[in-house]
């Protein structure tokens, strides 16, 4: 098995433990507020963090970048938290499609702010992603008011704040660094409203939550790992199984059922991202197919 194909192995796994994490939270918020949902979650994340975190202690914690590093946890806290409350309030299938946003985002911004070109090819797939977008949103009077469309594409775009951090932040800081940072500052603020916010949660309810973070914890362990395995674009590519897995999840469990907007919006959006992340051997293929008619061109004249 070559490394590319045990990576996507990998993602494949990291996806469907993402998704279940996502459905255990959705059970969860029947009776837990977002915030203590996301504290368990951090608990079990800044555990499996902490060899590494004392291991390299104080280095882990030192950087030149804070104002970069506020910029990423605050992307981060508003794309976990409103995350969960999307997935609360919306059908699984519809909140994962509505979190492909982040894509198009992250390309937008990385034009503004990273100087990342924006070429034709991709501002169509990002015209074409967030028409997509439109058409799962449904946009109804009705749609706007109850808030949780309108909350899933901000939990999208602090994903795209997060990301671009992350980019700008890996130049100059180690993993450790990058991933203590996240695992004890998400924690505080969301450890913090826990003095006013706490529920005691039963045997059966801490057994949830405390999977829920498990499962959030491998997720990403292993998705890291299958990035260090294979090609980054051929990894990322496997996120958007993510709505096969949330239309079974939540078929399953919930029994919903996705409708054809979602559907017809979510193949856009697959389509659109799916372009963008092979943006640059697509072109490659039209440079190299150009270069040739070129030179047969030039062969015929001759």
């Amino acid at each position: 098995m070559t490394s590319n194909q045990k990576a996507v192995l990998l993602a494949l796994c990291s996806t469907a433990l993402m998704t279940a994490t996502a459905s255990l939270a959705k059970l969860a918020a029947h009776d837990y507020h977002v915030l203590q949902i996301l504290f368990f979650r951090q608990i079990v994340i800044l555990l499996s963090t902490l060899p590494l975190l004392v291991k390299d202690f104080p280095n882990a914690l030192k950087t030149s970048h804070p104002g970069l590093h506020s910029l990423r946890l605050s992307g981060a806290f508003a794309a976990l938290s409103l995350g969960i409350l999307a997935v609360s309030g919306l059908p699984l299938t519809t909140a994962t499609t509505l979190g492909f946003a982040n894509i198009f985002f992250v390309s937008l911004l990385a034009h503004q702010f990273l100087g990342e070109r924006l070429g034709p090819f991709r501002l169509v797939a990002i015209v074409s992603g967030f028409i997509g977008v439109f058409i799962a949103i449904k946009p109804t009077p009705e749609s706007f008011l109850d808030g949780f469309s309108l909350i899933a594409l901000a939990a999208a775009f602090g994903a795209s704040l997060a990301a671009l951090s992350v980019r700008k932040l890996s130049q100059t800081e180690s993993t450790t660094t990058l991933l203590s940072y996240q695992a004890l500052f998400i924690g505080l603020l969301s450890g913090i409203p826990m003095i006013w916010l706490w529920r005691q949660p039963d045997l059966t309810d801490l057994i949830l939550l405390l999977g829920m973070g498990c499962l959030s914890a491998a997720g990403n362990w292993i998705g890291i790992r299958a990035l260090r395995l294979g090609e980054a674009g051929l990894v990322k590519s496997v996120d958007y199984i993510s709505l096969i897995y949330a239309a079974l999840f939540g078929y399953f469990i919930f029994g919903e059922y996705p409708d054809s907007s979602t559907l017809l919006g979510a193949g856009i959006i697959i389509l659109a991202a799916f372009a963008i992340v092979q943006q640059r051997p697509i072109e490659k293929l039209l440079f190299s197919a150009n270069r040739k008619m070129r030179r047969t061109d030039r062969c015929y004249k001759g």
